[in-house]
């Protein structure tokens, strides 16, 4: 069923992806303010269900560092370009948008196409995710795929591929020329390949979740879990953080260490999003589950750039959307393998 999303409702959709983003994924506040400017009036948000299957889609996010904002504002309209090399290509106009990636600042993304396109109530990730190929669209193998993205100075790259790999290498060297930040538009697949290979009613679960922080975020951490529809894994003292190399992966993972309230060592472990803890280095949560760290005293929920010695914490686990669960090759792009830590994934 399609439902309403009011201008008034953007501070607790934000919430909501704030957390979805376990601890990456960006501050939504820069969209925010531009919904603030642009979102005027109430704009449906459709059910998968209730639109033709064969209406031609698209996503729309943004690829890259998000800290680049703050040096790079983005332009006021700055999915149009875009969108219009992927409606050339395809040879037909593109109506209808979903969420690429539903956590962080790109969950809020498709709102700036309100008014121009069908906002469509599915998403290709659940949660942030570091790379273009853990897209469901990509990992359940849709055909057909158009990525176009920023190159800088208003250049526009256009790749049409199967590969998930090529989206991801290609697209990201491009944004790296345009200058480590950029906008990004998927297309060539249909509302009717959103109904298998997407999470459905995701903005609506953000909303949700948003809707309950705004209104328990001061309240006990197991009350205020409890309200989110997860569970307290932990809360203290930040003791230490340290960094090293993924041993199976080409990137850097930080170990929290925390001050457990019964004196048990909790490590919370992130790369570009929280990943795991370990208790007393017993595993007690793990991607694909959504870790949120929140700040103890002003409930801010934080990135992982922000977890440093001192700051008193309380950590979260929400539940990871069902769609990852129902297929091994799907679990297998957002275990801790697919993040350099194999050793984490039996446990």
């Amino acid at each position: 069923m399609a439902w309403e999303l009011r201008p008034e409702d953007v501070t607790a959709l934000a919430r909501g992806y704030a957390l979805l983003g376990s601890g990456g994924g960006g501050s939504t506040t820069l969209l925010e303010l531009m919904l603030a400017r642009d979102l005027r009036e109430p704009v449906s948000i459709a059910d998968i269900d209730e639109l033709d299957p064969d209406t031609p889609c698209l996503g729309a996010a943004f690829v890259g560092s998000t800290f680049l904002f703050g040096e790079k504002m983005p332009y006021a309209r700055p999915f149009d370009h875009l969108i219009a090399a992927a409606e050339r290509w395809l040879g037909t106009r593109v109506p209808a948008v979903c969420s690429l990636e539903g956590g962080g600042l790109n969950g809020l993304s498709p709102l700036l196409l309100a008014g121009d396109r069908t906002l469509v109530d599915a998403d290709c990730t659940g949660r942030a995710v570091p790379e273009l190929d853990q897209m469901s669209l990509f990992v359940d193998r849709v055909p057909g795929m158009v990525f176009a993205c920023d190159t800088g100075a208003g250049g526009v790259a256009l790749v049409e591929t199967d590969r998930a790999v090529d989206a991801e290498r290609i697209i990201r060297a491009a944004i790296v020329q345009a200058g480590g930040i950029g906008a990004a538009v998927l297309s060539g697949f249909t509302v009717g390949d959103l109904r298998s290979a997407s999470i459905p009613r995701h903005q609506h679960r953000a909303l949700q979740l948003g809707r309950a922080w705004l209104a328990t975020a001061f309240a006990p951490p197991a009350t205020l879990a409890e309200a989110l529809g997860g569970r307290l894994l932990t809360h203290g003292r930040i003791e230490a953080v340290t960094s090293h190399s993924a041993p199976h992966r080409e990137q850097r993972v930080q170990a929290v260490e925390i001050e457990g309230p019964e004196g048990s060592v909790d490590r919370v472990l992130t790369g570009s999003e929280t990943l795991a803890m370990l208790r007393d280095g017993v595993l007690v949560s793990a991607t694909p589950s959504v870790i949120v760290v929140l700040d103890a005293v002003s409930r801010d929920i934080l990135q992982v750039t922000d977890l440093a010695p001192g700051r008193r914490v309380i950590v979260l686990d929400l539940p990871a959307p069902q769609w990852w669960q129902l297929r091994p090759e799907r679990l297998r792009r957002v275990l801790p393998s697919a993040y350099g830590l194999p050793e984490l994934d039996a446990a």
